[in-house]
C-alpha cells in the first residue's frame, strides 16, 4: 500500500510509486501529475474526479484503517550515517513503527549498510594481505553484521506475518460486511412490526460500523451496495412516519454540519490540510449517517460537492506554485549533480593535498544537495539515484587512492618506529651536547617521512613526541635553575601580582587603562622568574583578563596589549624555540582562519539566488565577519612577532660581521 498523502491526484490517478518523502506536513503534499492550469476554471467533470479521488483514498484506508498513521515516519539522511548508527535506527524502525510502513527506510538503509560494509571488508582484506596473509584464509565476523541481519529478518518476518493477518482478516470481514447488506435486504419480507424491524436495522448499521477492514477493490462496490439497500430500507418499507422522519431530520442535521466545516475550510488558507479534512468529511458522508428525505438529497449533494470544488480550485493553484518551486530544486541539484561528476573526473594531481581539497568541496555539494529542497516526484527516485552515483564514484576513485598509498604508509612507518627507538634510546642521556643535535636531527627526519596508516599514526607520534618532550624537558630543566636574580624576581612579581588582584577600577576608561598599562610595565621591568615558577606569568595574564574585561574597550586593541606583553616574555626565553613555536602557531591560525573564510565564501555561491535577508545567508554573512575580524587580530600578532625576528637576525648580523672583523684584525696584527 501506498504511503503517500492519502489525497490522491488531482485527475483521480493514483500514484503508487511514491518516491518522495510522504510525511504528512502542511508544506510538503505532493504535486498531483496531470492537474489542470491553476488558473483554469474546474469543469463538472474535474469535480467528479475529486470525489472520485476521495473514494479511492477512503477505499485505501478501507483496506488497511493504520493507513493515515503511516505519514509521520521521519526520513533521515542514511548515508551520512556510520555502520553502528545504520544498525541502531533499523532497530528502532522495527521495534517501534508499523512494519508496513517502513519498506522505504528498510530498503535505503539496507543498502547503505551494504555498500559500507563492503567497503569495511575490502579494508580489512587489504590490510590482511598486506601483512603477508594468504587471501584463502582470509575471515572478517563483525557482531554489527549479525545484528543487522537479525533486526532485518525480524523486519521480514513481522512484515509477513502483517500480510497474512491483513490478507485473512480482510476477506472475513468483507463477508461480515456482504452478510449485513443480504440481512437489511431480507428485512423488508419479515413478518415483524415496523418498530422491531427499525431496531434491527439500526443494530445492523451499528454493526456495519464495526465491522472492519476490507479489500480495496470491494470497497466501493460493497459501499454502493450498502447505501442503496439502506435507502430502499426507508423508501419501500412503511414504516412508521415519525421514526423515518425522525432519523431524515437527524442525518440532514448531520450532513448539514458537515457542509458548513467543508465551507469552512474553503476559507482556510492551508489547503492541504483543508484538502485532508474534506476526505475524512467525505467519509463521515458515506459510512456513519444514512439517507435523507429525497427532496433533500440532491440538493445538499450539490452543496457539499460545491464546497469540495472550491477547495481543489485552491489546490490546484497551491500545485502550481509548488511545481515552480521544485523545477529550480531539480535545476540547481543538477547543477550539483554535474559539479560533483566534473570533480570526479577533473582530479589529476594525485597528491594527499589535492584530495582533501576534493573531498571538502564535494562534502559542500553534498550540503547544498541535502538543503535544496525537494523536486518533480516524477523524477525524484531519478534524481537521487544519479546523485548517489556520483558521490559512489566520487568515493570510488578516493578509496583507490588512499589504498594505493597504504604500501608506502607502511614504509613510513616502519622509518617511523626507527626514529622512535632512537628517541627512547636517547631520552635520558647525560652527554647533553651530544644528543641534543642527534635528537634535533630525527625531528627533522620525523617531518619529512609522510603519512602512516591512520590506525597507527596517533600511537607512533605519542611515542615519539613523550621521547622528544623527555629529553628536551630534562635539558631545559637544568638550564632553567633558578639564579639569585630570578628569585627575586619571583618575590617582586608575587607582591605586583597580589597588588593587581586587589585593584579596584574607577570606571574612568583612560585613567583604567593607564594604571593597567603601568602595573603591564612594571611587571616587564622586573624580569625574568626561575623556570619551575613560571606559571605566574599565566596568572598574571588571567587578572589582566578580568581587568579589560571590565573596560569598554575595541576587542583588537585589548587583544595587542595582551600580546605585547607575552612577546616581551617569550623573546626573553633562554630556549629560542619558544618564540619561534609562536610564530608557527601564528601563522597556522592565519591560514586556518583565510581557509575558513574561503569556505564560507564558497558556500555564499549555494546561495546566489537567495534574499540576502534569508536567515541563512545572513548567517554566512555574520560568520564571514566575525572570521575577518579574528584574521585582523591574528595578522597584526604576526606582524609584531616579525618585527622582534628581524631584529634578532639583525643584531646576529652584526654580532658575527664584528666577530669576522676582530678576526681579521688579529690576523693581520699577527703578520706584521
Amino acid at each position: 500500500m501506498s504511503e503517500q498523502d492519502n489525497l490522491q491526484n488531482a485527475d483521480g490517478e493514483k500514484d503508487l510509486n511514491p518516491t518522495e518523502n510522504t510525511s504528512v506536513q502542511e508544506e510538503t503534499t505532493e504535486t498531483p501529475k496531470g492537474e489542470q492550469n491553476a488558473q483554469a476554471p474546474v469543469n463538472e467533470s474535474n469535480e467528479d474526479d475529486v470525489i472520485n479521488e476521495i473514494d479511492e483514498s477512503n477505499a485505501e484506508d478501507a483496506e488497511d484503517t493504520s493507513n493515515s498513521e503511516r505519514h509521520t515516519i521521519e526520513e533521515k539522511d542514511y548515508h551520512a550515517m556510520s555502520l553502528d548508527e545504520l544498525v541502531i535506527e533499523l532497530e528502532k524502525l522495527v521495534k517501534k513503527e508499523k512494519v508496513q510502513a517502513i519498506k522505504k527506510q528498510v530498503d535505503t538503509i539496507k543498502e547503505e549498510f551494504t555498500d559500507k560494509f563492503n567497503a569495511l571488508l575490502d579494508d580489512k582484506k587489504e590490510d590482511f594481505l598486506s601483512k603477508g596473509g594468504n587471501e584463502i584464509d582470509f575471515q572478517y565476523n563483525s557482531p554489527l553484521q549479525r545484528s543487522f541481519k537479525d533486526s532485518y529478518k525480524e523486519y521480514r518476518s513481522k512484515l509477513t506475518a502483517h500480510y497474512k493477518g491483513l490478507e485473512k482478516g480482510l476477506k472475513d470481514n468483507l463477508s461480515t460486511r456482504l452478510k449485513i447488506i443480504e440481512d437489511i435486504k431480507a428485512l423488508t419480507d419479515l413478518d415483524e412490526t415496523m418498530n422491531t424491524k427499525y431496531k434491527q436495522f439500526k443494530e445492523l448499521q451499528e454493526r456495519w460500523k464495526h465491522a472492519g477492514s476490507i479489500p480495496r477493490d470491494k470497497y466501493n462496490n460493497a459501499w454502493n451496495s450498502y447505501h442503496f439497500n439502506v435507502e430502499r430500507f426507508y423508501d419501500l418499507l412503511h414504516l412508521d412516519r415519525d421514526l423515518r422522519d425522525k432519523d431524515f431530520e437527524y442525518n440532514l442535521e448531520q450532513k448539514t454540519k458537515i457542509i458548513e466545516r467543508a465551507e469552512e475550510l474553503a476559507k482556510d488558507d492551508n489547503t492541504n490540510r483543508a484538502f485532508r479534512e474534506l476526505q475524512n468529511l467525505h467519509k463521515l458522508w458515506k459510512e456513519d449517517l444514512g439517507p435523507v428525505a429525497k427532496e433533500h438529497r440532491d440538493i445538499i449533494w450539490e452543496r457539499f460537492k460545491q464546497a469540495t470544488k472550491v477547495i481543489n480550485d485552491k489546490r490546484q493553484v497551491y500545485f502550481a506554485h509548488l511545481d515552480e518551486l521544485y523545477e529550480k530544486n531539480l535545476e540547481f541539484k543538477q547543477a550539483i549533480i554535474a559539479e560533483i561528476e566534473l570533480i570526479t573526473n577533473d582530479i589529476k594531481n594525485n597528491s594527499h593535498k589535492a584530495w582533501q581539497d576534493k573531498i571538502k568541496e564535494v562534502e559542500a555539494l553534498r550540503e547544498g544537495f541535502f538543503k535544496a529542497g525537494k523536486v518533480p516526484i516524477k523524477v525524484n527516485e531519478a534524481t537521487w539515484a544519479k546523485f548517489k552515483e556520483v558521490v559512489k564514484n566520487f568515493n570510488h576513485k578516493k578509496n583507490d587512492f588512499y589504498k594505493s598509498l597504504k604500501n608506502e604508509q607502511y614504509e613510513n612507518l616502519k622509518k617511523k618506529q626507527a626514529l622512535v627507538d632512537i628517541a627512547e634510546a636517547n631520552k635520558d642521556s647525560e652527554d647533553f651536547d651530544a644528543t641534543t643535535p642527534l635528537m634535533k636531527k630525527i625531528q627533522g627526519d620525523w617531518k619529512h617521512i609522510g603519512h602512516v596508516p591512520r590506525k597507527d599514526s596517533d600511537k607512533i607520534r605519542k611515542k615519539f613526541k613523550a621521547a622528544c618532550n623527555h629529553y628536551f624537558d630534562r635539558v631545559h630543566n637544568q638550564r632553567n635553575a633558578a639564579s639569585e636574580e630570578e628569585e627575586k624576581a619571583l618575590i617582586e612579581k608575587e607582591a605586583l601580582l597580589k597588588t593587581v588582584k586587589d585593584t579596584t577600577l574607577l570606571g574612568e576608561q583612560k585613567a583604567d587603562l593607564a594604571k593597567i598599562k603601568d602595573y603591564i610595565s612594571k611587571w616587564k621591568a622586573i624580569g625574568r622568574v626561575p623556570g619551575k615558577k613560571r606559571k605566574i606569568e599565566n596568572d598574571f595574564n588571567t587578572v589582566l583578563d578580568g581587568l579589560f574585561k571590565s573596560l569598554d574597550m575595541n576587542k583588537t586593541e585589548v587583544e595587542m596589549i595582551k600580546f605585547e606583553n607575552k612577546l616581551q616574555d617569550l623573546s626573553s626565553a633562554t630556549d629560542p624555540r619558544v618564540l619561534d613555536n609562536e610564530r608557527v602557531f601564528i601563522r597556522k591560525k592565519v591560514s586556518e582562519i583565510k581557509a575558513e573564510i574561503n569556505q564560507l565564501q564558497n558556500n555564499l555561491l549555494f546561495f546566489k539566488h537567495a534574499d540576502e535577508k534569508n536567515p541563512l545567508v545572513k548567517s554566512v554573512h555574520d560568520n564571514i565577519k566575525k572570521h575577518q575580524d579574528e584574521l585582523a587580530v591574528w595578522k597584526a600578532k604576526l606582524k609584531k612577532i616579525k618585527v622582534i625576528y628581524n631584529a634578532e637576525a639583525k643584531a646576529e648580523a652584526e654580532a658575527k660581521a664584528e666577530a669576522i672583523a676582530a678576526k681579521t684584525s688579529e690576523e693581520a696584527s699577527g703578520t706584521e
